[in-house]
């Protein structure tokens, strides 16, 4: 059955309008008729079935029904600090952290981040993210959203009280593996750019409290770096083992 995220509200025998995105997606592309049913979420946890009462050239209006009790999230409360990366590759590192259950995504610039770019269009970054972060969610059957942040710089992020239980960060020369950790409820992980974070800045992440810890004994690309370190902190300490 198809799944669709409503900002607005939801409560049983309520009347809405479709938004957009989910008028074009199930109206249009997958030629939903009145009487067809999807479920919709609206990112706090609750998931309810929706009937659609009325299409028109450019809306449509649904009923919502009952109320889904499903529990999705994982019990490992975990976080994405991802230093930004070109194009299709940051894309991808969202949506996989969505589906492997992240709570929170922090996106970063680095000493080597090659994104560079003026305010407004970090305003429009952080817009097309939150679509593939939602998109995530309608696929995964996620029923909450994870927060983005603003865009900030590794410094200024580094320098805020710690929020998490164990902070890693991923670097190659490390001595430490995620096997060797004790099990937790929750974590952030950090993560470079294209190239890596720099010598400075992991021994300023270290400084700041975070533990380095290596994956194995390739180097992983910063798209492939963070999805493996996730799937791997899930197998150990949350719901994909």
């Amino acid at each position: 059955m198809s799944r669709f995220y409503v900002s607005a509200p939801l409560g049983i025998g309520a009347e809405l309008d479709l938004p957009d995105d989910a008028f074009r997606h199930w109206v249009q592309v997958l030629r939903a008729r009145v009487g067809d049913t999807a479920q919709l979420f609206d990112g706090s946890g609750d998931e309810f079935e929706a009937q659609l009462l009325a299409i028109g050239k450019r809306s449509a209006q649904v009923r919502i029904g009952a109320r889904i009790a499903v529990d999705r999230e994982s019990p490992l409360r975990l976080s994405l600090a991802q230093a930004v990366s070109k194009g299709d590759r940051m894309d991808y590192t969202l949506q996989k952290a969505v589906e492997l259950g992240v709570s929170e995504i922090q996106p970063l610039l680095t000493e080597r981040t090659v994104v560079k770019v003026d305010a407004e269009r970090w305003e429009k970054k952080l817009e097309h993210w939150r679509g593939v972060i939602v998109s995530a969610c309608e696929q995964s059957g996620r029923t909450r959203l994870p927060t983005l942040h603003p865009v900030l710089k590794l410094d200024s992020w580094l320098a805020q009280p710690p929020a998490h239980e164990l902070r890693l960060t991923l670097a190659p020369t490390a001595q430490s593996a995620l096997r060797d950790l004790p099990k937790v409820s929750s974590a952030c992980l950090l993560v470079g750019p294209e190239g890596g974070l720099s010598e400075a800045e992991i021994a300023l992440a270290q400084r700041s409290g975070w533990a380095a810890v290596k994956l194995g004994p390739r180097v992983l690309r910063t798209e492939t770096a963070g999805v493996a370190a996730m799937s791997a902190m899930q197998a150990l300490w949350g719901d994909l083992g």
